[in-house]
């Protein structure tokens, strides 16, 4: 009982001890004087901005928000805007947003914020859509997500325009094209029946020849249970038309077996594998997943209109081929030939990397170089390794790359800029080929911003940036670092938007870094830094805002507590 109490009061004296460290430490942050630290308000407010508006490119579906490929709008005011009849577009906010969806089952609403390039472009396309739907009881709205930011936020809008559809107050994102024609297209398969029957042969050869790919059905009557399932798996699907039929006639034009077991169903395209046949249980859900996996072509040709069919897939592993487009001819069919023994596992995608709207960008993004053609496998965004084929792009060395990628045999490939000869900046340079020498030294607390050049936030950020590494750079174990997250990649460096502000903490480097969310001013910077750093550093007042010295005093030396002296020059 004596050990016991013993044990007992030990630990007690040890948790009161831990306590007052903790509090001494919060105390001496918050009493110490960091007023030489202070900035300019307006300089504060300007760099406080996160940067979620600025367009981060992390992903290569970002292109299919951008139309320039470089992440930046144009400017507003280059030319004068044309008047737009918006009179059939209601403008929503705060107060009137609940209202709106409970009078009107069926509804639009574009999210957007004045200065977006992409939303200007959308807003005559989006009034005329408003004004044609109108007539089927369809009420398009809009509203300021920048002055609305709860309602931004509740519907998780990250990008800009954001655009979603309602029915009976649940929505639905709308990713098709941002003209007219396909919102109303899109809008109209969505409230009007998704299934069409087929009566007639010249019917059947009509959609044969201008429609691709269709579903259609052998059902034994065109209303009843079958008829219903095939309706409600047509709403799930917005790139495929569902047809029915009960005629034999037509039923042999789509290569169903007239004298076969009903209900049959099949999938046909215009592609080289044109007709798949389904063979699951006729229910919605079955019908659904059989359309999602076999509606698309052996190879997709990358555009940004069938961006949608790769970055919308359930199927996340790509393989993707690179060529310039007069190699074409000679390597796709080789690709497509690979492809049939990945359906339904890896999703085969061609690039023409010289193609300027979309294809360039996309072989920038993975980092190819050079016009010769080149095979990558990747995971999906949401993991986003990425893997070369080395070697001749042969049948058997496209089939063994891609089996070696989906058993996960294959090493990685992360982007990397040339490291700096030199890097004796307050503010150190990081490359992906030697992040693991400057961040993941266990000995450094480390701060990484990763930027873009042409963020217009991380440009206002910089002179903040460099003065608080300026003030810190006589501190030995605070490593102020920097990485463009365009051209450099590390999988320890994930960044959500740009800029993304890391923390390293010393000897903790196997941990997932602190994600900085302070205000960007030094002095926030720098409370944050004191807060998480591993090792403790004390910088002092500059000399030139301290009382002056006696004869007798003794000028400090510059020691791990204490300030540069270029601060004072600074300051």
């Amino acid at each position: 009982m004596a050990a016991t109490r013993s044990l007992l009061l030990s630990l007690s004296i040890l948790l009161l001890l831990c306590f007052n460290a903790s509090c001494k430490d919060t105390l001496d942050l918050d009493e110490e004087d960091l007023s030489f630290l202070e900035e300019d308000e307006h300089d504060a407010a300007e760099s406080s901005l996160h940067g979620y508006e600025d367009h981060d490119f992390e992903n290569y579906d970002d292109l299919d928000d951008f139309g320039d490929g470089e992440g930046e709008y144009p400017d507003s005011e280059s030319a004068p805007e044309a008047e737009i009849d918006e009179s059939d577009v209601v403008v929503l906010n705060g107060s009137n947003f609940s209202d709106f969806l409970e009078k009107n089952r069926y509804a639009m609403v574009e999210f957007y914020v004045p200065w977006c390039g992409h939303c200007q472009a959308l807003k005559p396309e989006y009034a005329a859509a408003a004004t044609e739907l109108k007539t089927d009881e369809v009420a398009l709205a809009k509203m300021d997500a920048g002055e609305e930011t709860e309602l931004a936020q509740k519907y998780n809008v990250e990008g800009y325009p954001t655009v979603l559809f309602f029915i009976d107050g649940v929505h639905k994102p709308y990713n098709g094209a941002r003209n007219k024609d396909a919102i109303v297209t899109w809008v109209k398969k969505k409230i009007g029946p998704g299934l069409h029957n087929l009566t007639t042969t010249e019917e059947a050869e009509s959609i044969l020849t201008s429609e691709s790919p269709v579903v259609v059905a052998f059902v034994e009557n065109l209303v009843g249970p079958d008829s219903e399932e095939l309706a409600a798996a047509s709403k799930q699907e917005d790139e495929v038309s569902f047809y029915q039929t009960s005629s034999a006639d037509v039923a042999k034009l789509f290569h169903i077996d007239p004298k076969g077991k009903r209900p049959a169903l099949v999938l046909v395209k215009k592609e080289d594998e044109k007709v798949s046949h389904f063979g699951g249980q006729f229910v919605n859900s079955a019908i659904t997943e059989f359309v999602s996996k076999n509606k698309l072509p052996l190879v997709i040709y990358f555009t940004r209109a069938s961006s949608s069919q790769v970055f919308e897939n359930p199927i996340k592993n790509q393989v993707i081929l690179f060529t310039t487009l007069n190699e074409t001819e000679k390597y796709l069919p080789i690709f497509q030939e690979a492809a049939k023994y990945f359906m339904g596992k890896a999703l085969f995608v061609y690039v023409p990397m010289d193609e300027e709207d979309a294809g360039k960008p996309v072989a920038e993004y993975f980092g190819i170089e050079g016009s010769a053609p080149k095979v990558i496998a990747f995971t999906g965004n949401e993991d986003s390794r990425k893997f070369f084929l080395e070697g001749e792009l042969t049948l058997n060395n496209i089939k063994s790359f891609g089996e070696n990628f989906l058993e996960d045999n294959l090493k990685p490939f992360y982007k990397s800029d040339p490291i700096p000869e030199t890097n004796d900046e307050d503010v150190k340079v990081v490359v992906g080929n030697n992040f693991d020498e400057i961040v993941l030294d266990e000995s450094k607390d480390v701060l990484l911003e990763i930027y873009a050049s042409w963020c217009g936030h991380c440009q206002a950020l910089e002179p903040t940036y460099n003065k608080l590494a300026k003030h810190l750079r006589g501190i030995d174990s605070l490593v102020i670092a920097k990485m463009d997250g365009t051209t450099n990649e590390h999988p320890r460096a994930k960044s959500d938007g740009f800029p993304t502000l890391l923390f390293f903490p010393a000897g903790n480097k196997s941990f997932d870094p602190i994600t900085v969310d302070t205000d960007r001013t030094v002095k926030a910077f720098y409370k944050f830094l004191k807060q998480h750093a591993a090792i403790p550093f004390k910088l002092q007042k500059p000399e030139s805002t301290q009382k002056p010295e006696t004869e007798s005093t003794q000028k400090p030396e510059l020691t791990q507590e204490s300030s540069n002296q270029d601060l004072k020059d600074e300051l």
